[in-house]
């Protein structure tokens, strides 16, 4: 008889990220039926589901209802880096996980959070080795106005001077904005060699169609000649982008069809897989182990050895860049698998933030 441990999912299904939130929860409820149907597993997940809609506000009181009214202490979910934030404080008030499954900017480690997805030492700073020597160090950056875009664009700001480049504007939208006129008029005037794209949802779909209706125009916006690059982009959200996607180039540790990463199965995203591969490793961590689920994070990661690292809660993922041709992704650097390391203290520390105490 297999036990039966409720698993929480806390993915939006409309609004401006609702493409990615519904990658990420079709990822979660395949790792759930897959586990419930292996019969060399004693446990199977009941999904307990709750659906935000995109509203920041939610988050907080529906993670808290989950872990609540419940029997579920591991939350599989949250897209936006705002919306991971809102849930912290929620999660160590009641002694609940979260399983994050979405690539994010990096500087966190949380006692009651699991980070599957990308940090930038395996999306961001390998997607800038690979542009500046190939098309310049002249870089143009754009985001979402909150923690994403802010801290991604801060860390390639860093990056692209300390290797010489400059950067020639950086504006932000708010979420669901597609006021993108002046970031594309910018873009005209100042020439930049390569964009870095950090829109989410609609702002980022507008601006890719408007520097698309650019390239147009002026060859020098070919994205041969300057290429947009993400971190965050996958097929996920290729239906709504179109022609428009065509020479994006993005970084992430999967794309459909890629062998290897999460090791089974073919899916349809990084964001589909990353959920997946979640689910999955707190399976791995809880069979064979009653009431495993009700350990604190740190002590249930300090079993067996898997694929997260018990000391900084993030994922060893392989590192793959990708450019959009004709409407797939294909890759075009492969660089095997990197340790996530999210304060960047084993690998470029000048780039680290300078902390001090403070009362």
């Amino acid at each position: 008889m297999k036990r039966r441990i409720d698993l929480g999912l806390l993915y939006s299904r409309s609004g401006s990220y609702s493409l990615i939130g519904e990658a990420c929860r079709s990822g979660a409820l395949a790792a759930i039926a897959h586990i419930n149907a292996d019969p060399d597993l004693d446990i199977s997940f009941v999904p307990v589901e709750r659906d935000p809609g995109g509203n920041i506000d939610l988050y907080a009181p529906l993670c808290a209802e989950i872990l609540n009214d419940t029997g579920a202490r591991h939350v599989v979910g949250c897209v936006t880096s705002w919306s991971r934030k809102e849930v912290i404080p929620v999660l160590e008030k009641l002694g609940g996980a979260l399983w994050y499954t979405v690539p994010y900017e990096g500087f966190e480690s949380s006692d009651h959070v699991v980070y599957t997805h990308a940090c930038p030492n395996q999306h961001l700073l390998p997607l800038l080795d690979w542009v500046m020597p190939a098309h310049g160090k002249r870089a143009y950056l754009t985001g979402s106005n909150y923690i994403w875009g802010w801290e991604i664009n801060r860390l390639a700001r860093e990056t692209v001077q300390a290797s010489g480049g400059q950067v020639l504007g950086e504006r932000y939208l708010p979420i669901g904005s597609t006021d993108v006129t002046r970031m594309i008029e910018e873009i005209r005037a100042s020439r930049p060699d390569f964009i870095l794209n950090s829109l989410i949802g609609p702002s980022s779909y507008d601006f890719m169609a408007a520097y698309r209706a650019l390239g147009a125009e002026d060859a020098a916006f070919r994205p041969d000649r300057c290429p947009v690059l993400s971190c965050n982009l996958t097929e996920a959200e290729l239906p709504a982008l179109g022609e428009r996607a065509e020479g994006l180039v993005a970084a992430g540790p999967y794309f459909r069809g890629l062998p290897g990463w999460p090791g089974a199965g073919s899916f349809g995203s990084s964001h589909e897989a990353s959920a997946f591969a979640a689910v999955r490793e707190l399976a791995r961590l809880l069979a064979g182990r009653p009431g495993a689920e009700a350990l604190p994070l740190a002590d249930l990661l300090a079993g067996p050895a898997g694929i997260i690292d018990p000391e900084t809660h993030h994922t060893r993922l392989p590192v793959v860049i990708a450019r959009v041709e004709k409407g797939a992704f294909r890759v075009i650097q492969h660089r095997g698998e990197v340790a996530g390391d999210p304060y960047l203290s084993r690998s470029r520390a000048a780039l680290a933030p300078h902390l001090r105490v403070v009362s």
